[in-house]
């Protein structure tokens, strides 16, 4: 399915350019984020942008590299900045290649010069590396690289001022740059014996930042300077510019770095191949040991409730257990009182914990359900009694059902705000978390009972009968043939949403087989789109058909109308487990819909969510950990169903080892 490719006649277009913006990670909280002609478009990109302590916060040290061909006296500036009405220098006019595996490169051509730039972002140790190659030339030609620095938290810009230290100091193969007493020294290095650097401080002004700007923010900055390499470079003759938090001894060995760094990387060609490399991006280990995913880039940083449902597909269903074990560990070990708290905020009592008993359910494939409940049976019967003690706006009442309600704030996963208001308020009982609820008891039931534990199997075996009945009673509509979103102070609420989909897309159901059938049936009609579910039925008249604008317009639409991909593996797994072979088909189409993705917005990976009319275009951050994980479970789900029908493996899949 779907060669990764790029059209090199439209590279120096820049309306297809500077929307396709490429990532890599150093897997522990650190990235280079760029579009694929390096023009920053957000405040969010870099070429090092990373923690520099044990924090969470990451920073953006160095913002972009200029690089200047000098040939014959006359200078050729390959950058593309953008300045408040123009772009200058317009350096993309010279590129004529883009490739994104096994690493970014970009091929240039100014007259009889050719140059080739590879980025490539080490794993496990905050370093850049870019390696020019003069592939063509007449003769030799100078190289100039000026490195232009931030310094400042990702979530802010930085402007021109008198603390700013724009001094270098030399070290062996270049020089160390810090702007900033309390940042750590930034290396900046060469492995070319004749690369002088040249000191020349300055401040560059009004860098524009359209992205931000069409998102309602603040989008412009100034950068800092603190000089240029230059060097000489002769035919097929490489240079690699470096710039690292830790030295490198002997400039010598940089070569050899480069070349071990990139023979490790994987062949990135196929969507399977490129949602696969997406998926490790998200999984960070910090420096204190802690394993954590990042819910997506370049601006999020944990999300509990986001952690838990991308877990299984983003670790589980490419055979990395491990990753998958170490960040619950993490997560377990954080809990007070019987609940989640470290990553996990107050907003995701309601829910968060829940998911957890859906993760182990995943987890049970691999791990068996003895190693599950030997491990994690002490959690699960710890949040299951945090729940009738109830805890943050969150009460099991008589009926058996959860209650999630409190002052200002969202307590699902619909819980965007506009002006510090909740844009949709679900107080009372929501459907999926009821769903989620009555899941959870099952499945301790179960094991519990299996591994002989009377004593809370006498307490809890009461309680699934309790919560259907309730459940039922409350949510279905005979007449509508749907079950209500959540049902409130003032009863149901019957706009149809995503969530319902939950309920039947579960291993333990509280629906029959014809009310599930006409659950997604409902939401097929409605809420369907070849890149997930709608989160508001397009009948409804609070529906917003694009989330384009400021943020309260943003947050609006994104809760009611816009796509999201993580709901749709449960309208999958529903339309298997009722449909079976028969849904095989359609499952396949959807997945094909993905392909396209991977080739635009953010390369080899899927965003966060989409618009809610066609074309449904791409919106929010361009890599999200749930939206990757739904479409890898997705595809396991596809894959397997396949095999019943001994059509073997789907194109692009391969064994896990």
């Amino acid at each position: 399915m779907s060669v990764l490719t790029f059209d090199k006649k439209e590279l120096g277009n820049l309306e297809y350019s500077l929307q396709r913006e490429m990532l890599a990670t150093d897997r522990r909280g650190g990235y280079m984020s760029t579009t694929i002609v390096c023009c920053n478009t957000r405040k969010y990109h870099g070429l090092m942008v990373a923690p520099i302590d044990d924090s969470d916060r990451a920073y953006v040290l160095l913002s972009s590299v200029d690089e200047t061909v000098v040939h014959d006296g006359q200078s050729f500036n390959l950058a593309l900045h953008r300045f408040p009405g123009t772009y200058e220098p317009r350096g993309h006019k010279y590129i004529t290649d883009f490739e994104y595996t096994p690493t970014p490169t970009i091929t240039y051509r100014v007259g009889s010069i050719v140059l080739r730039k590879e980025l490539l972002w080490i794993h496990n140790r905050t370093q850049l590396m870019i390696r020019y190659t003069l592939l063509e030339a007449p003769s030799d030609v100078r190289l100039r690289l000026r490195p232009f620095f931030a310094f400042r938290d990702k979530h802010a810009l930085t402007h021109a001022n008198m603390e700013a230290d724009g001094r270098s100091r030399p070290i062996p193969g270049g020089v160390k740059c810090r702007l900033y007493s309390d940042f750590p020294w930034l290396y900046l290095q060469t492995d070319c014996r004749d690369a002088e650097f040249v000191p020349a401080p300055d401040w560059y002004y009004n860098f524009e930042y359209a992205r931000e700007i069409e998102r309602g923010y603040e989008g412009d900055e100034d950068l800092l300077t603190t000089g240029y390499f230059e060097l000489s470079l002769g035919r097929r003759q490489s240079v690699i510019f470096s710039a690292s938090v830790e030295a490198i001894p002997d400039p010598a060995a940089i070569g050899g770095m480069f070349a071990e760094a990139l023979s490790a990387r994987s062949r990135k060609v196929d969507f399977l191949s490129c949602l696969r490399h997406s998926a490790r991006q998200f999984v960070v280990r910090r420096r204190d040991g802690r394993a954590e995913v990042l819910a997506g880039y370049p601006w999020y940083g944990q999300i509990g409730r986001q952690t838990l449902v991308a877990l299984p597909g983003i670790a589980l269903e490419q055979g990395r257990t491990e990753d998958c074990l170490d960040v619950l560990d993490t997560v377990v070990r954080g809990r007070r009182d019987g609940m989640f708290t470290g990553s996990f905020s107050a907003a995701e009592a309601a829910d968060a914990p829940l998911w957890f008993f859906w993760v182990l359910q995943q987890l049970q494939r691999t791990l068996g359900e003895e190693e599950i409940w030997k491990r994690y049976g002490i959690v699960m019967k710890e949040l299951l009694a945090a729940y009738r003690r109830g805890v943050g706006g969150v009460a099991v009442h008589d009926n058996g059902l959860v209650w999630a309600s409190a002052p200002d704030k969202a307590l699902t996963w619909m819980n965007a705000l506009a002006g510090g208001v909740p844009v949709v308020s679900r107080d009372g009982y929501p459907v999926e978390i009821n769903a989620l609820w009555y899941n959870a008891v099952c499945y301790a039931l179960e094991l519990a009972s299996r591994f002989g534990e009377e004593e809370f199997v006498g307490e809890w075996k009461a309680w699934p009968e309790r919560i259907r009945n309730a459940f039922r009673e409350m949510f279905w509509s005979g007449d509508d043939g749907y079950l209500a979103d959540f049902v409130g102070p003032e009863g149901p609420n019957r706009w149809i949403r995503p969530n319902m989909v939950v309920a039947c897309g579960l291993d333990y159901k509280m629906l029959d087989e014809e009310q599930q059938a006409s659950v997604l049936r409902i939401v097929g009609q409605h809420l369907l789109t070849p890149k997930g579910l709608r989160s508001l039925s397009p009948r409804n008249p609070r529906y917003k058909n694009r989330c384009e604008g400021d943020e309260a317009v943003r947050a609006e639409a994104s809760m009611n109308g816009s796509v999201w991909v993580w709901p749709l593996w449960f309208y999958v797994k529903a339309s298997f487990d009722l449909g079976g072979r028969e849904f095989l088909p359609r499952a396949e189409e959807l997945l094909a819909r993905f392909g396209e993705e991977i080739q635009s917005y953010g390369i080899g990976s899927i965003n966060e969510l989409f618009d809610g009319d066609p074309p449904h275009a791409p919106w929010g951050a361009v890599s999200q950990a749930w939206s990757v994980g739904a479409v890898l479970m997705i595809r396991e789900t596809t894959e397997r169903w396949r095999r019943r029908r001994g059509h073997g493996l789907l194109p692009g899949l391969r064994k896990k080892r």
